[in-house]
């Protein structure tokens, strides 16, 4: 399994709104299906707003490049702008300056 974390900002009165976009978004259209996701899981602490996305293979970013030109991903992209904000918006050009670098990880083998 290959994952990606997305940090940014997010006012925490908002957690339900987006929660609620993103339901949505993943149980009503296939596209989480089509980028190969496995799992999605969106946290928040003091004000940081961080997206878990799984994937099975560690090609997730070439299928999410791909379904970037879908319509229903641009529109969760639109309807998440009023409550998401950058981390860093002076280094920030694409949502790829906002992935975290994994430096450890660590499973259970069989």
């Amino acid at each position: 399994m290959h994952s990606t974390v997305i940090a940014a900002r997010l006012d925490p009165a908002d957690l339900g709104t987006v929660a609620k976009l993103f339901a949505d978004f993943d149980t009503g259209t296939e596209l989480p299906h089509m980028m190969g996701t496995r799992r999605r899981q969106l946290f928040a602490y003091r004000g940081l707003y961080f997206h878990i996305q799984d994937f099975e293979t560690d090609n997730g970013g070439e299928l999410i490049e791909r379904a970037k030109k879908d319509p229903r991903f641009l529109r969760i992209q639109q309807d998440l702008l009023p409550y998401i904000s950058v981390f860093d918006p002076q280094t920030w050009r694409s949502p790829s300056d906002a992935m975290a670098s994994r430096f450890y990880t660590w499973q259970v083998t069989a």
